[in-house]
């Protein structure tokens, strides 16, 4: 009785959510008015699946495999294909899954026969019609002769993706709230999707999402074209449901453990490990600013405020395996991501949220757009942007920082940075040459003193070094921006970093 009851109840949610009539038009103005009509209406929780789903524990939930023979459109031999993930222990919400087929529309059902359930002896109890936790899209994005997995969507509003030579690293959400506010987090979900049946021969596949949270509601659109670099093409709409205190736009959520920059109070085999190593941002004025990541002693906001941005993302630059040492997890292949926002943003700024962290297997960076207006409730916003998933999708035209170290310096109360630049036009100048740099402590000699600086050559990264140290004359972590500079001429992206003392 009390799974009857369970079922009628996720049926209930479902059949508010259900698609509309069938139309070769359906698209995103169909979902965002499903969007704007929960958002005038109270928030519901959405059913949980049975409770033996969601005490299992991780090794039993991984013994839970999808039937690759079952996957979607694979009967049609299309170029993409569609795997689902089984409800449970992470996963207590059931998602709804539709195909749009021409004029045509069809929900996915859910079968217990759909999977192999390995070791685990409750698979006569799953109900029919259970609801998936999300999905894995495939695609010949190596070789023409295998699907490979290339985006997925699992878990509140996460995705991710890799390019042609990535493995799976870092993710994106659809939305974050109030992200690092003293108020508790919150993380609106996928409810529903729609999954757009491409032709023959196609090379991009849409989607289309329905988000729902206590606070807001929201329409997605997503066109995934994989390749060397996988193109995601995001269109959405908020829609408050009540007041938001702080709106994160195309969030990206990575682990940065340690790296060259860090100082480490444990010992690891492994040179370096992260996800990531670094925010890089392009502003609308033509400058281009990286700012290292580091695992802080507590939690640090940073924000760069801006109009306009041209774009910004978290980026792996270090694909040196040497590096990393790592031959299971093969952190130097992890993707960069990077947000090209197209049309006007106006005014906000890109936030970086850096958490500490005493191991590799928790997320503890996040970064995102804050917008300067915030819809209010009853109203809306859109924003559209490109995500590039890949090898550092986009690369300032000038010198950039390939690498970031620092120590205890040669003075008391010192703290010496190494910095080396490398591409653009630094490679091309003569070691005999000037090159100079400019160093600026943020806050002025108030916040620290400037001991000496110089710039070398450095041939082994066909680029120049900038060494400098600083002695903090304040309390907590020093601001310090450094760029090179020949002849009044800029060489290279601004180098932005927080000196944690």
């Amino acid at each position: 009785m009390r799974g009857l009851m369970w079922l009628a109840a996720l049926g209930l949610v479902f059949g508010c959510l259900a698609p509309p009539a069938a139309s070769a038009g359906f698209g995103l103005e169909e979902v965002a008015a499903r969007a704007q009509r929960l958002a005038q209406e109270p928030y519901r929780e959405p059913p949980r699946v049975p409770e033996f789903l969601r005490t299992i524990s991780y090794d039993q939930w991984r013994d839970i495999r999808f039937r690759p023979e079952r996957a979607l459109w694979r009967d049609r031999g299309l170029p993409f294909e569609v795997q689902f993930f089984h409800p449970g222990l992470f996963y207590p919400h059931p998602v709804a899954v539709n195909v749009v087929d021409g004029q045509s529309m069809r929900p996915v059902a859910f079968s217990p026969r759909d999977f192999d359930y390995g070791r685990n002896d409750f698979a006569a109890r799953v109900p029919e019609n259970l609801g998936y936790a999300g999905f894995r899209v495939h695609y010949p994005l190596k070789t023409p002769s295998y699907h490979d997995e290339v985006i997925v969507f699992l878990g509140a509003s996460y995705f991710r993706a890799v390019g042609q030579r990535n493995v799976y690293g870092l993710s994106a959400r659809g939305l974050a709230i109030d992200t690092a506010l003293d108020s508790r987090e919150e993380f609106p979900a996928f409810r529903e999707f729609w999954l757009v049946r491409p032709d023959q021969g196609a090379r991009e596949l849409v989607l289309y999402a329905l988000l729902d949270g206590p606070s807001v509601a929201g329409a997605y659109r997503f066109a995934i074209r994989p390749g060397e670099q996988t193109l995601v093409q995001v269109d959405c709409r908020i829609f408050p449901r009540r007041e938001v205190e702080k709106l994160g736009i195309a969030p990206l959520t990575s682990m940065f453990f340690f790296g060259e920059n860090t100082q480490r109070p444990f010992q690891d085999f492994r040179p370096e490990v992260h996800d990531s190593d670094g925010l890089q941002l392009s502003l609308a004025t033509g400058e281009w600013l990286w700012r290292p990541l580091d695992n802080p002693a507590g939690v640090h906001v940073a924000s760069f405020a801006m109009e306009g941005p041209k774009g910004f993302g978290l980026i792996q630059r270090d694909r040196d395996f040497d590096h990393y040492q790592d031959l299971e997890t093969q952190t130097e292949l992890r993707p960069s991501v990077w947000i090209e926002p197209r049309g006007d943003w106006g005014k906000g700024r890109v936030e970086i949220v850096e958490l500490p962290t005493d191991s590799d297997v928790q997320d503890n960076v996040v970064t995102l757009w804050v917008p300067e207006h915030r819809p209010k409730p009853g109203a809306s916003a859109t924003f559209a942007y490109t995500m590039y998933w890949g090898d550092d999708p986009r690369q300032p035209p000038g010198g950039r920082v390939v690498a970031t170290r620092r120590d205890r310096g040669n003075q008391e109360n010192v703290h010496r940075l190494v910095v080396d630049f490398a591409g653009g036009a630094l490679a091309a100048i003569p070691a005999n040459q000037e090159v100079r740099a400019v160093v600026t402590i943020v806050g002025g000699a108030a916040a620290g003193e400037l001991i000496d600086h110089h710039v070398v050559p450095n041939p082994y990264v066909n680029g120049w070094r900038l060494v400098f140290q600083v002695r903090p004359r304040q309390r907590g972590p020093v601001e310090l921006r450094a760029y090179l500079d020949r002849g009044g001429d800029t060489l290279t992206e601004t180098w932005s970093y927080l000196l944690q003392p």
